[in-house]
């Protein structure tokens, strides 16, 4: 196994967290959602049903909000490959 010197840890700042956070937030949310659909079609809801209530929301996550997770995700790796790459110039 190789040590790496303290030295050259790099720091999570407060943008990679909030980044992390809620794609993990916006993911989870939308999976929770997904299923509300399944399960509300299971018990028989129909087409008509979903276009009332709160039910066009829970539609709306699924579809807008795994991609933008996706985005967030890919926006944090590419900070943290960034990142890595100055580190290692410097040192």
């Amino acid at each position: 196994m190789s040590t790496q010197s303290s030295g050259s840890d790099i720091t999570i700042r407060a943008v990679d967290r909030i980044l992390a956070f809620t794609a993990l937030a916006l993911a989870a949310l939308s999976v929770i959602c997904f299923f509300a659909i399944i399960i509300g079609t299971a018990f028989g809801m129909g087409h008509e049903d979903f276009g009332t209530g709160a039910w066009p929301v829970v539609a709306a996550v699924p579809q807008w909000g795994l991609p933008v997770a996706f985005v967030l995700i890919l926006t944090l790796l590419i900070m943290s490959f960034i990142r890595k790459g100055r580190a290692n110039k410097r040192s």
